[in-house]
């Protein structure tokens, strides 16, 4: 059996599976799916953190959010976010997060684990489209680079990083490499079967107007831009020689997998660390990460051609785990470095207008003598570079320094105009106790009294609440009355509205009965193996006060026979009806309320206490049945029910010794 490239929707509107010959195995998909760890893949994305029992959970990478509700579980393969409904298995969240086809997701994840996969009638892996030719090409293209700047060309190229502190080994860790003039790399790609327009649309070469063919990047040092998988989307080149009249950096232009605002140049090499550090530092250029790596900043990343944006901050929060809490030490750094000049400053107040985004602290590092990371290394060596991010400064003392800087404070009139400068600033500070320590820290910096610097404040907030600094909270990671969810100060945001139709976990009722049917499935569906195959077929056996999850119970039990073979909550997933299968999978991966030592015993005991539960209505009933019955008019059917509760009470004892 195979499947196609993808899913097909069914008339009745229910995933089927079509087989087609040449594609892959069913048993391969499966064997795939089993040999992948879940968190491992996501972990790429999103830094996750245990939620206990067996979960983990992060924020959603579907959505924005600034309190987790995206959860993993390894053990069950299942993904699931309970605040905008996405979820599903290991192939599921590859597609939906790189745009790949269904065959595509499993030829990765089968190449990540060096599995060889089988298709129908012997055939070979199909081409799945534009994306992954792409970055076949990409990565031909990258490899073709490399290979180039160890010719006599790429000698202004080598010149250009020994100049700047690089050797050979530096070259190789980036991945650098030269681009040669005269279509070489044209050339070179057409043999490997790539044809022009195909080339083309991944932005490696261009097409004049009488559809001549030219080679994007000609004669530059060449940087790939990978995303955090390693995977090649695209490129940089820096100019290199006189007569190169273009930008000084060409990068790749949108194609189907690189876009600009949602890559980060480095992130592939920074990811571990900044994950386990909750640290990134932000810089300007693509020799500034290399600069800091190489100097011991492991966390250093950079925008590729365009300002650090809204989409750029998704994946960094994503990244360190930036979500709203009341555990100081559970809060990331944002550390952003800016060049002295025009270009410099103006990233520095766009970051500022973004700092509300992040309930992570936000710092700037800025060298004294306004050398970047890369020259700062160069003159200063690679401790200025360390010092450099350790001896950072909060983002609003940077913003309040900055309006300060610009007027004569040995004047009245300069330390006036400098209040009034720095006054919107302050009143942006919604947390209370942050903006009381910067009236004091102002009055400081100008010689002037705390009283005078809080009524330019309380002016401020008067008369432009709006404007100053929307949403600008405190980057202190401190608790707040604010709730859940919500950054201390910060506009608290509307409740996500579910995605899914159909039930959904948080709609069931919360009586201990429907509580109790709830957590059994749970277990059964999380931890199938602890519970067992004779209970699991009890509790299909036994009746459901809840509808709603009385048809989990239906489909657990038209295929309990499979109950501990590999994807069995995905079975029960596409066995119910369309609607309730995100039902299934809430259930999949929603949290045991236990510890992770008691999970084996929490298991068998919820879905004993609901066997148990059935078992003592059933013996209620036939003991109301004696009560009404004539033993001396039906003597036989008394007997069969006196030895129907003998039965009863047998499979109670047994239960519990087994329990």
């Amino acid at each position: 059996m195979a499947y196609t490239a993808g899913w097909l929707e069914s008339p009745a509107g229910k995933p089927t599976i079509t087989i087609v010959a040449g594609l892959i195995k069913r048993s391969d998909i499966d064997e795939v799916r089993s040999r992948t760890n879940l968190a491992d893949i996501v972990g790429d994305y999103v830094t996750l953190k245990s939620a206990g029992s067996g979960s983990m959970k992060g924020l959603c990478p579907f959505h924005e959010e600034r309190s987790p509700s995206f959860h993993v579980r390894p053990q069950v393969g299942f993904y699931h976010c309970f605040g905008c409904g996405e979820g599903g298995d290991v192939f599921t969240f590859l597609q939906r997060m790189d745009h790949v086809s269904f065959s595509e997701a499993v030829e990765r994840l089968a190449g990540r684990i060096s599995y060889e996969l089988h298709y129908e009638d012997g055939g070979a892996a199909t081409d799945h489209g534009n994306r992954a030719r792409i970055l076949a090409a990409n990565q031909a293209a990258s490899d073709f680079f490399v290979s180039q700047l160890a010719t006599p060309e790429a000698e202004p190229g080598r010149s250009f990083l020994g100049e700047r502190g690089f050797d050979q080994s530096s070259a190789e860790r980036f991945g650098i490499g030269f681009a040669p003039r005269g279509g070489a790399l044209t050339k070179h790609l057409n043999t490997l079967g790539f044809t022009s327009d195909e080339l083309v649309v991944a932005g490696l070469i261009g097409k004049g107007e009488r559809g001549d063919f030219y080679d994007r990047f000609r004669g530059r040092l060449v940087w790939p831009i990978r995303d955090v998988t390693g995977q090649t989307l695209g490129f940089g080149a820096r100019r290199l020689l006189d007569d190169d009249k273009g930008p000084k950096y060409l990068n790749t232009p949108e194609t189907p997998v690189y876009h600009k605002s949602q890559v980060l140049y480095g992130l592939d090499l920074a990811k571990k660390d900044i994950s386990r550090s909750k640290q990134i530092v932000v810089v300007e250029g693509y020799t500034d990460v290399m600069a800091c790596h190489l100097a011991g900043v492991t966390t250093a990343v950079a925008t590729c051609g365009t300002a650090f944006g809204v989409d750029h901050i998704k994946i960094v929060r994503r990244m360190i785990g930036d979500y709203d809490n009341a555990d100081t030490t559970a809060t990331g750094e944002v550390i952003f470095t800016f060049d002295p000049d025009e270009a410099g400053q103006k990233a520095a107040n766009r970051a500022f207008a973004e700092e509300h985004r992040f309930a992570a602290q936000t710092f700037v590092a800025v060298a004294s003598d306004g050398l970047d990371p890369c020259d700062l290394r160069l003159k200063k060596g690679d401790g200025a570079v360390r010092r450099l991010v350790s001896t950072r400064k909060p983002m609003f003392e940077f913003k309040i320094r900055r309006e300060l800087a610009v007027h004569d404070l040995e004047t009245v009139e300069g330390r006036v105009a400098a209040l009034r400068a720095a006054a919107p600033v302050v009143a942006g500070i919604r947390d209370q106790a942050l903006g009381i320590g910067y009236v004091r820290s102002v009055a400081g910096w100008l010689g002037m009294e705390p009283s005078e610097v809080q009524g330019a404040v309380t002016s401020a907030k008067r008369q432009a609440p709006s404007s100053a600094h929307p949403a600008v909270s405190s980057t202190s990671g401190s608790g707040s009355a604010a709730g859940p969810g919500t950054r201390p100060g910060s506009v608290a945001e509307a409740p996500e509205s579910p995605r899914e139709q159909g039930p959904s976990i948080m709609g069931l009722k919360t009586d201990a009965t429907t509580r109790l049917e709830r957590d059994a499935l749970m277990a059964v569906l999380q931890h199938p193996d602890v519970v067992g195959d004779e209970l699991i077929r009890k509790l299909t056996q036994i009746a459901f006060a809840d509808n709603t999850l009385a048809v989990v119970r239906d489909a657990i039990a038209s295929l309990v026979e499979r109950a501990l073979l590999p994807g069995w909550a995905s079975a029960v997933a596409d066995e119910v009806p369309q609607s309730f299968s995100t039902f299934v999978k809430q259930l999949s991966v929603a949290p045991i309320p236990e510890r992770e030592d008691r999970i084996p015993v929490y298991c068998v005991q919820v879905t004993t206490d609901l066997v148990e539960r059935d078992l003592l209505r059933q013996k209620r009933d036939l003991l109301g049945v004696l009560q009404r019955m004539d033993r001396e008019s039906d003597p036989e059917r008394y007997v069969q029910t006196q030895r129907d509760l003998m039965r009863i009470e047998a499979e109670r004892r047994a239960l519990r010794e087994d329990s």
